[in-house]
């Protein structure tokens, strides 16, 4: 093929974006999926996302898309993965480039847009059929989750501003899919030194209260020096 070869418009592919929402709900990580409105696959849930426009770029497409499917507006996403399958959709030719997100679960407030007939949180190890390939995003996503919990401090997005360590254990538990042992758990996350204090103590159960920690504002940094769990 030249160098100079520029393709019909037919058969050029056209780009779309997807959004992977996580949170962890009534100790489930769950995802936010949307019904669709119409065809392809009209009834079936998926992942929020669309067809990128002209003028915009990927992120600034992932984030109206967002907006207009489910209401969700001022969430920290970062880019996953392309998906590139040439029948992942049956319309043409379309390659997406995937986003995930965390959030606490009362951070957002959803709702349907208008290609959406409704949004719904769902366990993530229990979802139902899929649009297009959104299962595998999915299922992606979580593995690049759990990746991240082990060796960042990414895990403080799903939690509220302070938290204590059982909360903290159990949230990693959750996404991993593993228990942890206590006292090893609380050495390696005190010593990476990425929490503080707060001074104030929440009582959790008959014992004593027990001490609520926050993430550093300088915690959103990857720890790439040590692996921090299991």
């Amino acid at each position: 093929m030249s160098g100079n070869y520029i393709p019909p418009l037919a058969e050029r592919p056209s780009v779309t974006v997807d959004v992977v929402i996580f949170s962890l709900v009534e100790e489930d990580l769950r995802v936010l999926l949307v019904r669709r409105k119409y065809d392809p696959f009209a009834g079936m849930w998926a992942i929020p996302g669309g067809f990128v426009h002209p003028n915009e770029s990927l992120e600034q497409a992932a984030l109206r898309e967002l907006e207009e499917e489910t209401g969700v507006t001022d969430v920290y996403i970062e880019q996953l993965y392309t998906f590139g399958d040439p029948d992942r959709d049956p319309r043409m030719r379309v390659i997406t480039v995937a986003y995930f997100a965390l959030v606490p679960y009362d951070a957002i407030q959803h709702r349907p847009g208008d290609d959406a007939a409704e949004t719904g949180w769902f366990s993530v190890f229990n979802l139902p059929p899929l649009a297009f390939d959104h299962k595998e995003i999915v299922e992606y996503a979580l593995t690049r989750l759990r990746y991240k919990l082990e060796y960042s401090a990414v895990g403080f997005r799903l939690l509220p501003d302070v938290f204590t360590l059982s909360e903290l254990q159990q949230a990693y538990e959750i996404i991993l899919g593993e228990k942890l042992d206590k006292r090893n758990f609380r050495r390696k996350i005190l010593s990476s030194g990425i929490l503080e204090e707060t001074g104030k103590r929440k009582k959790e159960g008959e014992g004593r209260p027990a001490m609520l920690y926050r993430y550093r504002d300088d915690a959103i940094a990857e720890v790439k020096t040590r692996r921090l769990f299991p």
